[in-house]
């Protein structure tokens, strides 16, 4: 007798159909059907798997074999397309094998369950798109040192707490995001290879009885090893959390970066110009120039927070093993992918292209006492202890916002009143370039140090590659 479930893969157990609302509720087909070809290329490692080892006949596997490798390019090539109605891009693939082959088509499934294949199927997708974000983040990281040779040298104001704090350069500022992007490369790298396992032949949760070959697949797949623990792995999902985590920590970023260019752009600043191919206007003000870009990346940042953290919630009260929660992974996953490819594709072009006002940042350096530090430093080199040094200098900046002026206008009469140690060579001393020439501590601002932070970026980047 034909059950009313019939074209479910579960449909045996149930003498009732499920509701129509239940189909449209339970199905996965509308974002997992993205893994078709992952899908197909787990059957085809499991069907050779089984042939080898005489669970199937040599005439079976290597009919389901053409089989799938006939609707993997069919499907590529859009001439076959998953129903709106399919439960999930398994169970379509199977259906279709069935439709083909018949019987062939449904040994198919023999030693494994949907949990093993869609969790295998997950991992092979990522391990294959998700180092286009690594590819992007070179690109980007590439642009940044280009960007920084340019502007070694390049005078601007350093801040802490959006005050002016020490003068800096503007290649220094970008060689910081250079580095935090290259920490980014790595923690996805790390990411994927604690991935590189493979849960096919798992089952359901327990393995199974029939003599396979779990090392055979997870070479025929690329993977460098089966998951140790049948249980683990069909349960586990710490490596979408963890390339979640790691794309949220890029978009932090990426989002840090965008807040700064959208206050270097503005007529307050005025550190930077962006191309006119990355910004827009106003519908009713003609005079603006909009960073939309760096506002929409600093905005979809709380959408890969958004993913990791759904699916931390998702994954924090399940038992062990599969439970139906855990199909909010791919579309937690999916997105996140999506957007971060998406914002690094507009945000490199906008960084490659802008022009920096060189004048501007100097200017900025010559308000907000950032040679106040160094004016310390003067007074340590002619024998004052810091401490007593700091307090003078910080007098001396109460002295000079009273009268609007700076350090460097001062007379040298004016400076003795506060200390007898100093003389012409101050001025020398607390000029702002000088400030920044003489800071060439290891990873400091100074030219040379920021040059050999972009040698250093590039040995670090080939790493990743």
């Amino acid at each position: 007798m034909s059950s009313p479930s019939n074209g479910k893969l579960w449909a045996g157990r149930f003498s009732k159909a499920v509701d129509s609302r239940v189909n449209d509720f339970n199905s996965s087909i509308r974002f997992d059907s993205r893994m078709y070809a992952e899908d197909i290329d787990g059957s085809i490692a499991h069907a050779a798997m089984l042939q080898s080892k005489g669970i199937l006949s040599k005439d079976e596997g290597e009919r389901l074999i053409a089989a799938l490798l006939e609707l993997k390019q069919e499907m590529a090539e859009g001439k076959v397309v998953p129903p709106e109605d399919a439960e999930d891009i398994h169970t379509f693939v199977e259906a279709v094998l069935t439709e083909r082959l018949g019987d062939a088509g449904k040994r198919l499934h023999t030693a494994r369950s949907r949990n093993d294949q869609v969790a295998t199927d997950l991992r092979l997708y990522l391990k294959r798109h998700v180092p286009r974000v690594s590819a992007a983040l070179a690109e980007l990281v590439e642009t940044l040192w280009v960007r920084a040779e340019e502007h070694a040298d390049t005078l601007m104001p350093g801040y802490t707490h959006l005050q002016r704090a020490q003068p800096i350069s503007f290649g220094h500022h970008l060689m910081a995001y250079a580095f935090m992007f290259l920490r980014d490369m790595g923690r996805i790298r790390d990411a994927l290879t604690r991935m590189d396992e493979s849960p096919l032949g798992a089952g359901a949760l327990a393995g199974t009885t029939y003599p396979i070959d779990r090392h055979q697949t997870a070479a025929a797949l690329g993977f460098a090893a089966p998951a140790g623990n049948s249980l683990d792995a069909v349960s586990d999902r710490d490596f979408c959390l963890e390339l979640l985590s790691a794309f949220s920590i890029l978009m932090m970023h990426l989002s840090r970066f965008a807040e700064e260019i959208v206050l270097w752009s503005s007529w307050e600043f005025r550190f930077i110009e962006l191309d006119d191919a990355f910004a827009t206007g106003s519908s009713i003000m003609p005079q603006k120039k909009n960073p939309d870009v760096a506002e929409l990346v600093r905005g979809k940042s709380g959408r890969v927070f958004g993913s990791l953290m759904a699916l931390l919630t998702v994954m924090k009260g399940l038992p062990l093993a599969y439970n139906k929660d855990m199909q909010e992974d791919k579309e937690a996953i999916f997105d996140a992918l999506d957007t971060v490819l998406l914002c690094l594709s507009a945000f490199t072009p906008m960084v490659a292209t802008m022009r920096v006002n060189a004048a501007a940042m100097e200017q900025a350096c010559a308000k907000g006492f950032l040679n106040a530090t160094d004016c310390a430093d003067y007074l340590v080199s002619k024998g004052l202890p810091f401490r007593d040094a700091y307090k003078i200098t910080g007098q001396m900046v109460s002295f000079c916002i009273e009268r609007n002026t700076e350090l460097s206008a001062l007379s040298l009469a004016e400076l003795r009143r506060f200390s007898p140690l100093f003389d012409n060579d101050v001025y020398d001393a607390i000029e702002m370039r000088a400030c920044l020439d003489r800071r060439q501590s290891f990873g400091g601002p100074a030219k040379e140090s920021v040059l050999r932070q972009v040698q250093t970026a590039r040995k670090e980047l080939k790493n990743y590659r």
